[in-house]
């Protein structure tokens, strides 16, 4: 294990030097929000939906139990909190910003991903019915027989984004990436068999659950799509979090790679200075060791002559 050298290096010491070295990463993030505001924006496939399907999508249509400004508090400000908790404990400013950094990054990736195949797939949720026709009067085109909906074209336009769940997909992203730093900081996995440590850890997967069985409670979402959506959020903050931080059961768990490669470089630049100071000792002690054999020499000729 590296030599730990805790709280000498802050936001203040170090923050900018970390962040300029990452420019580009924050740059990337910010061109992820503007490619998830387009889509959202764009007009999702309106799939084929005819009359003989309405039967498994006219559930009653419903406000949604966790609301959709709930969604970035849970995922991202929740995480956010107890990295600075962890901060202000550790005075670490390269754990805070890999870890905000792994943290957003999951969560826009999710973003994109999710709002990507919504578009592309279309899929009607099961309260489509009442979405397209209000009124209760379903209205249909008399030769295909698809939907003619008389309903609010915002109101209908989320209708057709049904797959995969936004709401799991940004839980599952923020809530695990949360659940792998905790295992980490706490070293879940040092074999000591602190069965508490894992409880904690599940927690925020329990959160993330629960906001998934809802989706299907409020019927805005198949079972499908929350499972979909879990497992984007899942696989996605998997890999930021090893993007940036070693493995919990790793020895070194509980640090961000840079910190290490930071430490392993300072300890480079600094052993040349060491290796040069003590060849010189040693030359230096040689020269004398050679010096206590030579014969001292008087007008020409050595002692033993004279």
């Amino acid at each position: 294990m590296p030599e730990i050298q805790l709280g000498s290096h802050t936001i203040r010491s170090h923050g900018v030097r970390v962040a300029r070295t990452h420019m580009h990463d924050w740059l990337i993030l910010l061109l992820l929000v503007i490619i998830d505001a387009v889509l959202n924006i764009i007009e999702p496939f309106h799939r084929y939906v005819g009359e003989g399907m309405m039967t498994d999508l006219s559930y009653p249509l419903k406000d949604n139990t966790i609301p959709f400004w709930a969604v970035p508090i849970i995922a991202i400000l929740l995480p956010l909190v107890i990295i600075l908790v962890y901060y202000f404990i550790r005075k670490d400013v390269y754990d805070f910003h890999h870890a905000i950094l792994g943290l957003l990054f999951s969560v826009l990736i999710t973003a994109v991903i999710t709002d990507a195949i919504k578009d592309g797939v279309g899929r009607p949720r099961p309260d489509f019915f009442w979405r397209c026709f209000p009124d209760g009067k379903a209205v249909f085109e008399p030769l295909t027989r698809d939907v003619r909906c008389t309903g609010d074209k915002s109101v209908i336009k989320e209708g057709h984004k049904s797959f995969p769940s936004g709401h799991t997909s940004w839980s599952f992203a923020g809530l695990v990436f949360l659940a792998w730093y905790l295992s980490g900081k706490v070293r879940v996995f040092d074999r000591r068999g602190h069965v508490a440590k894992l409880c904690l850890v599940f927690l925020p997967l329990l959160v993330a659950a629960l906001i998934a069985v809802s989706r299907v409670d409020d019927y805005w979402h198949h079972w499908q799509d929350v499972f979909a959506g879990g497992l984007i959020g899942t696989t996605v903050a998997s890999f930021c979090y090893l993007q940036f931080f070693p493995p919990p059961y790793d020895m070194d768990g509980w640090g961000p790679h840079a910190y290490f490669q930071m430490l392993a470089e300072s300890r480079s630049s600094a052993q040349p200075s060491t290796v040069n100071n003590d060849i010189f000792q040693v030359q230096s002690a040689e020269l004398q060791t050679v010096s206590l054999h030579i014969p001292h020499q008087h007008n020409g000729y050595t002692q033993g002559n004279s």
